[in-house]
């Protein structure tokens, strides 16, 4: 079972919502277990002080390595201790899957203006950015991260098949899918999609794939691995 402890000034915010859905029936069915440890708990005043203000000058306060430090060390040995951060890689799909394959997961979520940078050399054993944009929080990219991460526990979701058709799986993102009804506001599903011929199928949603990566994620396109039959899917 993995474990996921997040490091917070908030855990109710963080525990509320893994109290619900896919990761409620995640933890039900013991395939993971959260926890959390707010630094505040590990202050050396009678105010709880987490934060102080920056070195060299500069808007805004950062949080005080000691008590990041302090909430990280008593939750035990991790497998690895990762930081949300601009500097950091991009978080992708199979970062997900290698934490997913780990015992024990740390995820320090930021506040204020960031974290003291001793906690990246000194704790830290992964950095990742979630995109460029700038958020109010460390929670939300943790809890978006710990979402992608248990998902992949075999044993959470019901149907084990939706991993292998999901975008970035394979390197590329996913061809349109549909439901009932046949006809929505003047918009019919493609006709092959109803045909049951199911070798063109599979032939239409890799070309859509194919087409929709190249068209709208050309970065993604460029280091996806093809083969001859995608090439000529592609001519």
């Amino acid at each position: 079972m993995l474990r996921i402890d997040f490091v917070t000034l908030f855990p109710e915010m963080v525990l509320g919502v893994l109290a619900t859905s896919m990761m409620k029936r995640a933890q039900e069915a013991e395939c993971v277990a959260f926890g959390t440890s707010n630094p505040r708990d590990f202050a050396g005043d009678k105010h709880r002080t987490v934060d102080d203000s920056p070195f060299g000058g500069g808007p805004g306060m950062l949080m005080k390595a000691e008590p990041v430090a302090h909430a990280i060390e008593s939750l035990g040995e991790a497998d690895a201790v990762v930081l949300t951060d601009p500097t950091g890689p991009l978080f992708t799909q199979p970062d997900a899957l290698a934490l997913s394959q780990l015992g024990h997961v740390v995820l320090v979520c930021g506040r204020y203006e960031g974290i003291d940078d001793r906690i990246r050399q000194r704790c830290a054993t992964h950095v990742f950015s979630i995109g460029d944009f700038v958020l109010t929080n460390g929670e939300l990219p943790a809890l978006l991260m710990a979402d992608a991460v248990v998902r992949l526990i075999p044993g959470v979701l019901g149907c084990e098949e939706s991993l292998t058709i999901d975008s970035h799986s394979d390197g590329l993102l996913s061809a349109p899918q549909f439901t009932r009804p046949e006809e929505w506001r003047g918009t019919s599903v493609p006709p092959i999609l109803l045909s049951g011929n199911h070798k063109e199928i599979e032939h239409w949603k890799r070309r859509e794939a194919l087409r929709i990566t190249r068209g709208q994620r050309p970065d993604l396109f460029a280091k996806a691995k093809l083969t001859d039959a995608d090439l000529k899917l592609l001519d």
